[in-house]
């Protein structure tokens, strides 16, 4: 699986993002195994990582310990999350009792002791699955930028609609910091369309029936997984969104990238 994820990172490393993110296992079960591949990142290539960060299960205390490890490795961006509970998500979520309560609390504590480090925050365009109403889970982003969050990253979505009319209300809130689509190439549509759909994604009709009957049929799965997301962000780009964050760190992001005109090392072809 190392050998695999450093195979990806050489594949598009040449794409020169502006950073990729790094994930660990449901409460931290890989958090080692995470630290090691960001310093790796950093001390290796010239990639900017993003370190994800959740409050599930730890304390501030080994929250705060994880962050001054991932600054002295010389991370400066970090993706601060409350987390999924670890009982599923769908199920009630419950804080650490001696740890942050809210991803909100997390980014205050970060952008407290580390004002150079980016922090990176969710947004959900069809609200958490978990927020009474958009306009609280509107108002919980609002939380999260008020304690120094500098961007945000939407949940997936597959209605550009939605995603514009969100922005109009967070805008309306007062919300000005970029808020960035995330995209996901759903190149194992049923696997992916019940974790999307238990985080709150409407997947429509029209998506469904681009894969039916190809349930065995991974090939054509991934082109046409990488054809329909590319046509999202094209879409997305002539309505004015010039920033993408894809959920995705197989290689169907340089098809992708190359669909859409973007070439190694910052060579750009018309799209």
């Amino acid at each position: 699986m190392e050998r695999n994820l450093w195979d990806t990172i050489t594949r598009l490393a040449p794409l020169t993002p502006n950073f990729v993110s790094v994930t660990y296992g449901a409460g931290g079960s890989t958090r080692e195994r995470t630290h090691s591949t960001i310093a790796r990142i950093l001390s290796e290539t010239e990639l900017t990582p993003a370190a994800h960060l959740t409050c599930v299960n730890a304390s501030r205390a080994d929250i705060d310990d994880v962050v001054a490890r991932y600054h002295d490795v010389g991370v400066r961006h970090i993706v601060a999350l409350r987390g999924d509970p670890t009982t599923g998500i769908g199920t009630s979520y419950v804080a650490h009792p001696d740890g942050y309560q809210t991803s909100a609390d997390l980014v205050a504590s970060i952008r407290k002791k580390y004002p150079d480090i980016d922090v990176t925050v969710s947004a959900y365009p069809e609200k958490h699955p978990e927020s009474p109403s958009l306009d609280a889970d509107i108002d919980a982003l609002k939380a999260k930028v008020d304690a120094g969050a500098t961007r945000a990253i939407t949940q997936v979505f597959f209605d550009n609609d939605l995603y514009f009319r969100y922005l109009d209300r967070v805008l309306a809130r007062g919300i000005t910091i970029p808020v960035v689509p995330g995209i996901m190439p759903m190149h194992n549509f049923k696997q992916a369309r019940n974790f999307v759909t238990r985080a709150g994604t409407t997947v429509p009709s029209w998506l469904a029936e681009k894969f039916d009957g190809l349930d065995d049929d991974a090939d054509t799965r991934k082109l046409v997984a990488a054809a329909v997301a590319a046509g999202q962000v094209q879409k997305l780009f002539k309505h004015g969104v010039e920033n993408f964050h894809f959920y995705t760190m197989n290689r169907l992001v340089f098809a992708i990238s190359h669909l859409l005109g973007i070439r190694p090392n910052g060579a750009q072809k018309a799209a």
